[in-house]
């Protein structure tokens, strides 16, 4: 069988797609920084029959996030679906008035360089299967910014960009991308954001392999 490598991997969304995905028999790559939060997961996802395992590795280091990716396919084996989404850190999202060109340096390592990182690390491997899935997880700033998150507003169009073309010109080779936006925060109580229902959705994304952006739910007018 072959591997979803999910970048980002918490407790939330992360350990909801590791389980939905798990179902159908995929082996699942965790990466996030903290090797230890990443084996108590791999833990919890064994206990629920998923066969897990974790690599750590920090989404602004790309050497670093491209090894742990090439150390996931030689142990668990070629990785058919790469889902990105870690969760951007508090300091991006100054207001627009606040921002310095400085500033942007960290959202865009995180939401752009990183996933380029990662995109051409699985690549190949997905053209030797000749199939595969690439799943980008972005906020509603990624289609309708915002200037009191200034930063992640402008990494989020850039990274939305960046996946619209290579779901343009990957269609041909049998891969698939896709974008689910997530307007607000991840919440259980809400319906239709519950970690479950979206993992759900990006297992419709993979399966469906039909447009390129998908709505949690409707963005506010």
């Amino acid at each position: 069988m072959t591997t979803i490598a999910i970048v980002g991997a918490g407790t939330g969304i992360g350990a909801a797609v590791a389980r939905r995905f798990g179902r159908e028999g995929f082996d699942v790559a965790l990466l996030s920084r903290t090797q230890a939060h990443l084996d108590d997961l791999a833990s919890a996802l064994g206990g629920a029959g998923v066969n897990a395992r974790g690599f750590a590795a920090d989404v602004l280091d790309p050497a670093a996030l491209t090894a742990a990716l090439d150390t996931a396919a030689r142990e668990l084996g070629p990785i058919e679906v790469l889902e990105y989404s870690p969760l951007p850190h508090q300091d991006f999202m100054k207001h627009i008035g606040e921002t310095t060109p400085d500033d942007l340096r960290g959202p865009l390592d995180f939401s752009l360089y990183g996933p380029m990182a990662a995109v051409r690390q699985v690549l190949p491997g997905m053209r030797a299967l000749g199939r595969g899935t690439l799943l980008f997880v972005n906020g509603g700033s990624a289609v309708r910014p915002h200037p009191e998150r200034a930063g992640t507003s402008i990494a989020f169009a850039a990274e939305s960009a960046y996946a619209h073309m290579l779901y343009e010109s990957l269609a041909p080779e049998g891969i698939h991308v896709g974008q689910l936006i997530i307007p607000g925060a991840i919440t259980p109580e809400d319906p239709r954001k519950h970690p479950d229902v979206l993992a759900e959705t990006l297992w419709s994304m993979h399966r469906s392999r039909a447009e390129f952006r998908h709505f949690a739910e409707p963005l506010e007018v």
